[in-house]
């Protein structure tokens, strides 16, 4: 059994290997290769989620600043919890529940 080759291969036959080569060399060997462009893309989307989580971070950070500076009494609790700070001859215990969260009476108002 014979296989029939359509005519444009062989008239153009040259610019169809070619065109084949130069895709089978772009898709594996050349240095921006499917393989490399599929981890860039890969390591692009890990970075996306990373920057997703620090502008969450950033905007808590920035909510507990706002909270924090414009009171002295709150300024004053906030070293003494996170940072530890304390004044000469005192001690400064804080007490956190089993998910590293400090706990804390609840003010009335």
């Amino acid at each position: 059994m014979k296989i029939q080759v359509p005519a444009f291969l062989h008239k153009y036959h040259f610019y169809v290997l070619t065109a084949f080569g130069l895709l089978v060399w772009i898709s594996f060997f050349d240095g921006s290769n499917l393989i490399s462009q599929f981890r860039l893309w890969q390591k692009y989307r890990e970075l996306e989620d990373e920057k997703e989580y620090y502008v969450e971070a950033l905007k808590k950070v920035k909510h507990e600043e706002k909270e924090v500076m414009g009171n002295t009494d709150a300024m004053e609790k906030f070293a003494r919890e996170k940072y530890l700070m304390k004044k000469t001859g005192e001690t400064v215990f804080v007490i956190v529940d089993e998910n590293n969260q400090s706990i804390e009476k609840e003010e009335e108002e």
